[in-house]
């Protein structure tokens, strides 16, 4: 069996595009699914005899000395306490650990995301009311 390389990078591709974690794509021979976890997308092609072919896309990282905060679970990002008010954090804010970072409203309930370690906030990377998913980079701190 010959690999789409082709249909893969475009399916990767679509996972940053439209904020995915994961796509799935088939056809009556075929069956791609391609997901992302922090650190790379992974890519696996089940076969119709039920084996699985798994590899990593390589992205180059920089490193750096950045924490990235995540989101805790799935839900509504929101940087205020309550709408008009005054933000929880914003851009070269020194923030303490523990602090909240913003709101995570999920199923009515909002639950605050506190900072984990001591620092700068040096990006904030969702908006007020933007929707987020488990494991999404939200803040980035200095």
């Amino acid at each position: 069996m010959k690999i789409d390389k082709k249909l893969i990078k475009e399916l990767s591709d679509y996972l940053s595009e439209f904020n995915l974690t994961e796509i799935e794509y088939g056809n009556n021979d075929l069956k791609v699914k391609v997901s992302k976890n922090l650190s790379s997308p992974t890519i696996s092609i089940p076969q119709t005899n039920e084996k699985k072919l798994d590899s990593k896309v390589d992205k180059t990282v920089p490193v750096s000395n950045n924490t990235k905060v995540t989101s805790p679970i799935i839900g509504t990002a929101y940087l205020s306490p309550e709408p008009g008010a005054k933000q929880f954090i914003e851009i070269g804010k020194k923030i303490r650990k523990g602090e909240t970072l913003m709101i995570v409203e999920a199923m009515k309930t909002m639950n605050h995301v506190p900072c984990p370690s001591d620092g700068t906030i040096k990006e904030i990377c969702v908006t007020d009311g933007q929707p987020v998913e488990f494991g999404q980079t939200i803040i980035i701190l200095d």
